[in-house]
């Protein structure tokens, strides 16, 4: 945005763009003190000079992550519904510097925030809006091919993240969890070159001594449904196997332990299965992808919490599927409860890897804020592959201690635990139980995306975690 002593861009774009324009670009910044800072910008309305309008928006001094440059599609598609525009062109005022593999990146990048940003969930409004915008002519970052395959794969992880979205924003009374499992079986239907679903019963978790998961659903009148997706590519050998563990509440009362009070979140607890929605909507983006040499298999045990005079009572004292008893001092730490027997199945599909994903606990939102995910780990292997992949997914996670000295305070004098501790370190403690239920052999991680599965300025669902597990 530097410019000469006759104040005329020195950046070699600007200066052309602003000669087309007789000088207004230059003359409009400076009296708007518009310096290209990150979130900022400048839309200039030009009723005949083959574009209705022109637009600058900052990306600040040092743009150089796919974060940063999904941030500015969303601007420009957030231009572009304002203006009501049908089509769009974005090119950088100072591409001269970035290699091959980066204009890929950023192109990328661009593409997938726009078609983010144009998109709102209208789907229970009386009157739905639709977004105008047609095309995206995104110049000066290349053509061809390994363009097109960059951009393809933009594609399928943008549609994974609406449809995980979707899944967070609907209300409970839509997306029971009977609704979660037919949605999870629509995903394999389509994709089933590679993709295969089993859904169980209750009677069939009750026969795999699933007692956790079982308590924390008895009060419902909407039966469990246990999810199991499983990818396989269609030729090839496997050279390793995964495991994706979401947490699945369609909504959380809270139990007998009932959410009350200021900041108890109660309205918007159809976000509980945020996990869940990651999981599959990874599912969803690699029945697209069909990634070979992997095997992954998608888990969700998917209840409510609810209250009734079948309902788990605190101070029950109930049964995973490995035997351990779990003395409920808390029912809405129910999360757990679901996950604990999800993740001895989990281990039982003879998987390598697991990764855990939960809307568990505010204490992580008191630690890290709305938009950074609490990842916990004993595997340092683990903890840099999917640290590696969000640094191209652009979400944010931040690794967390699993300090063993706070076990004491999960110790039950009737039971082999109980489900909380004190109010310290909610989020550690949480970790560490989830941790009694995975086998020693396989490499772990829980992440606790309770902040950021949530816009709570817009009211709406993100879709994270989606992008950063397909990218791993």
């Amino acid at each position: 945005m530097s410019k000469d002593e006759n104040y005329k861009f020195q950046n070699s774009i600007l200066k052309k763009l602003d000669g087309l324009l007789g000088g207004m670009l230059a003359e409009a910044s400076s009296e708007e003190d518009f310096t290209g800072k990150a979130g900022k910008s400048m839309v200039l309305r030009l009723p005949s000079c083959g574009s209705k309008r022109v637009g600058l928006i900052g990306l600040g001094k040092t743009a150089s992550s796919p974060a940063s440059f999904q941030r500015l599609g969303e601007a420009v598609a957030a231009a572009a519904k304002t203006a009501q525009a049908n089509s769009v062109a974005i090119v950088l005022a100072s591409s001269e510097g970035l290699s091959n593999e980066s204009k890929l990146s950023t192109a990328s990048a661009i593409a997938s925030g726009t078609v983010l940003g144009i998109y709102e969930d209208s789907r229970y409004k009386s009157e739905p809006r639709k977004p105008k915008l047609n095309s995206v002519d995104i110049i000066g970052l290349g053509t061809g091919p390994e363009l097109e395959k960059k951009l393809k794969y933009a594609e399928n992880v943008s549609s994974a993240i609406i449809f995980g979205r979707e899944l967070v924003n609907s209300p409970a009374n839509v997306l029971t969890p009977a609704a979660l499992a037919a949605e999870a079986s629509n995903i394999a239907s389509l994709y089933s070159d590679v993709l295969s679903a089993n859904i169980l019963s209750a009677e069939q978790c009750k026969e795999l001594k699933m007692g956790s998961y079982l308590g924390v659903a008895a009060a419902s009148a909407n039966p469990p449904h246990f999810i199991h997706l499983c990818y396989k590519p269609s030729s090839g050998p496997i050279k390793t196997k995964l495991a994706l563990v979401g947490k699945g509440l369609t909504f959380d009362s809270g139990g007998y332990n009932i959410k009350t009070g200021a900041g108890c979140s109660i309205d918007i607890m159809k976000t509980d299965m945020g996990g869940s929605a990651a999981v599959l909507g990874a599912a969803k983006a690699l029945g697209q992808i069909k990634p070979p040499g992997v095997e992954v298999h998608f888990i969700v045990a998917s209840c409510e919490n609810m209250i009734s005079g079948t309902g788990m009572r605190p101070g029950d004292i109930i049964t995973a599927s490995n035997g351990k008893t779990i003395e409920v001092n808390n029912t809405d730490a129910e999360g757990r409860l679901t996950l604990a027997d999800a993740l001895v199945y989990a281990c039982k599909q003879g998987v390598d890897k697991i990764v855990d994903l939960a809307t568990l606990t505010g204490a992580c939102i008191v630690a890290l804020g709305p938009s950074i995910a609490g990842v916990f780990t004993p595997s340092d292997d683990l903890a840099k592959e999917v640290f590696e992949a969000s640094e191209v997914s652009g979400e944010k996670f931040w690794r967390m201690p699993l300090e063993e000295s706070y076990w004491e305070s999960m110790k039950s004098g009737v039971a082999d635990m109980v489900n909380t501790g004190g109010r310290q370190g909610g989020a550690i403690t949480a970790a560490l139980f989830l941790k009694q239920f995975v086998d020693e052999k396989v490499q772990w991680m829980h992440i606790d995306l309770a902040g950021p599965v949530w816009n709570d300025k817009k009211r709406v669902a993100t879709g994270f975690g989606i992008a950063t597990l397909v990218e791993w």
